[in-house]
């Protein structure tokens, strides 16, 4: 009997190149990934800062009362709250920057040893948070809304109207830390930054705005008057960066 050997069907293999497998289109990525592989770079990070002054302010005040029910608790407190909205507009704050932020009705207690708690009353409390445009008007106002009831006050925070011009001065900033850097590097290990590879700018800024609190409060002085001082808010930029390098 004569046997006839099957002819199988041909198969085409990658080509191998100084032992390594090109997988077709992958060859290319692999040629790039490999020269990035053997470049010499400096991968950086700097930021850059500018103290502006502040041209706006945010402040929350509020009303709180007790009474012996909750009815009459919230409607001394709405009364109150009326005097101090009125106070306010007077004072020349727009009501587009009169905004209520909390508003809270409480049952009270009394406690005694080995005594079950005793009902006093309920106490009401309403705040505000209101911004000023103008801040010549800031202690005016703060001192109109205490004369009209206001009995609570928890803050201030100062911020910009258009931050943009300090962000940009902050960004170059940023920038020359980040030049400068690289040239000290360059010194420092006989390379030069030939090329920017790539720039990346940090996801927010340092400048506060509300109602995060900072430099400045609220003080009482012995005239009877508000002084307030807004001192400077500093924005801060953080950038990272990429340099090729070169001997």
């Amino acid at each position: 009997m004569i046997k006839t050997a099957r002819r199988l069907p041909a198969i085409a293999l990658p080509a191998l190149v100084g032992g390594a497998l090109l997988l077709g289109a992958a060859a290319p990525a692999l040629a790039q990934n490999d020269a990035a592989f053997r470049a010499t770079t400096f991968s950086l990070s700097a930021y850059g800062e500018t103290n502006v002054a502040p041209d706006m302010a945010t402040i929350t005040l509020g009303v709180q009362t007790q009474q012996a029910t909750a009815a009459e608790a919230m409607k001394a407190n709405g009364a109150q709250m009326n005097q101090v909205m009125a106070a306010l507009k007077k004072a020349g704050i727009a009501e587009r920057d009169i905004q209520t932020s909390n508003l809270n009705l409480n049952a009270q207690y009394a406690y005694e040893q080995n005594q079950p708690p005793k009902l006093t009353g309920y106490q009401a409390s309403n705040q505000v948070t209101i911004t000023v445009r103008d801040l010549t008007k800031l202690g005016a106002a703060v001192d109109a809304t205490v004369g009209a009831g206001a009995n609570t006050i928890n803050g201030i925070s100062f911020g910009l109207k258009n931050p943009q011009v300090a962000e940009d001065a902050a960004r170059l900033e940023a920038v020359k830390a980040l030049q400068a850097k690289a040239e000290l590097y360059g010194r420092a290990t006989g390379y030069k930054a030939v090329r920017l590879v790539n720039l990346n700018e940090g996801a927010g800024f340092s400048q506060p705005t509300p109602p995060m609190p900072v430099m400045a409060f609220a003080k009482r002085e012995m005239a009877d008057s508000t002084s307030i001082s807004a001192g400077e808010l500093k924005v801060r930029v953080d950038v990272s960066a990429t340099y090729e390098a070169a001997k």
